[in-house]
């Protein structure tokens, strides 16, 4: 099979990969706790479920207006942009089947060869691997432990360059659980005011915020108008298979970003939308008691880990991740994981997954059960006694 160039710069997301290979240890009768996956193990809202029910019986299943149902767009700018200190028009918002097509659809439209995009490593890994599919250059700017997993503005001003099309930006942070400071994001605003560059804030788990508060560099006037906000309901409201995403953005990108929609998707389903509107009816609801829980599970997960000689972990400020560092012992992260995948029957993932700053840590999603952290933090201790052995 002869493939393109671009298909050769496509990567992937790792945890899908550890989750096949957990799955065929369990087909071999092995029993292994998934900490590989970001996925809330809480069920959709029932207002979500009901919603869809109801548009499926009135008939909505036919095609809806490629940017999204005005209704929701409405909803999300009325209840999302005062989250962030702003106010945006729901022309301002467009919906997508899936958060990562606003990331797709962003970088397609902003960067080509030639250009520079700018992104956090570790980080997503989905972001570099799309702006190199794009023919653009990706250029990583660390997060290091030292400094609370959170970016260094200046260091990202002297990574600019006149090719610099946009800056990626994301906070809460996965993998790390890293919080950007609001002084870091009010530097960073003010350094690309001088330059001709978008950024793209990647605010998936702002509601899931331990320590602190929710900033958005959008928030400061000196980037409003060149900033793409993204989210969506997967992790708020633990819809991730409904597929539902939303950006933010200055009204002259939306006419170019639909314009990709309409070449590739065509629109995001109708009743799923009308599934969004009735989550966000009962946010006050369903949220919070989510976050009290992850709460729980983060203090759980931190304090079992650093338990363990050798391991050590800051405490995640945001998200549902832990971001535990295991140098000590020597040995390749990807080692590591698949040490604990094969010895302990617990599945996690290489910090090295989400770029080579990772190196020396894995990540553990805390989006499951109190029980299953307690059993893969028990395994973990003991696999990690032999290893050092």
């Amino acid at each position: 099979m002869r493939l393109t160039d671009r298909m050769q710069r496509l990567g992937t997301e790792t945890a899908f990969e550890v989750f096949a290979r957990a799955q065929a240890l369990e087909r071999q009768g092995r029993d292994v706790v998934h900490l590989e996956l970001g996925e809330p193990d809480f069920q959709s809202p029932d207002s979500a479920v009901e919603a869809v029910a109801a548009a499926l019986r009135g008939g909505m299943t036919k095609y809806t207006t490629s940017p999204g149902l005005l209704e929701l767009r409405a909803k999300i700018a009325e209840v999302e942009g005062p989250r962030r200190g702003l106010r945006f028009a729901p022309e301002q918002v467009v919906v997508t089947p899936g958060a990562k097509p606003i990331m797709f659809y962003v970088i397609l439209a902003l960067a080509q060869e030639g250009d520079e995009v700018l992104y956090p490593d570790p980080g997503f890994p989905i972001y570099e691997s799309m702006i190199r599919f794009a023919g653009a250059t990706a250029v990583p700017y660390p997060l290091r432990e030292e400094n609370g997993f959170c970016m260094d503005p200046d260091y990202v001003a002297s990574r600019l360059s006149p090719r610099t099309r946009l800056v990626i930006i994301s906070s809460p942070n996965n993998p790390t659980g890293g919080v950007e400071r609001r002084e870091n994001l009010a530097r960073l605003a003010s350094v690309l005011r001088e330059h001709d560059t978008w950024i793209l804030s990647d605010e998936i788990y702002s509601h899931f915020i331990f320590e602190g508060s929710h900033h958005s560099i959008a928030s400061f006037e000196s980037a409003h108008e060149k900033t793409v906000v993204l989210d969506g309901f997967s992790k708020t409201y633990s819809m991730t298979g409904w597929r539902l995403g939303w950006g933010i953005m200055p009204q002259e990108l939306v006419p170019h970003i639909t314009r990709l929609i309409i070449n590739s998707v065509s629109c995001t389903s109708g009743f799923v939308q009308k599934g969004g509107l009735g989550a966000i009816s009962t946010r006050e609801k369903t949220v919070p008691p989510m976050l009290a829980e992850y709460r729980r599970r983060r203090e759980t997960i931190v304090s079992g880990l650093n338990q363990i000689p050798g391991v050590r972990c800051a405490l995640p400020k945001g998200t549902f991740y832990a971001f535990p560092n295991v140098s000590s012992f020597g040995k390749k992260s990807r080692d590591v994981a698949n040490y604990l995948l094969e010895e302990a029957g617990v599945a996690c993932l290489s910090g090295t997954a989400f770029g080579n700053e990772g190196e020396g840590y894995l990540r553990l999603s805390f989006a499951t059960s109190m029980d299953k952290i307690r059993t893969a933090l028990d395994r973990m201790h003991d696999a990690f006694g032999r290893f050092q052995g």
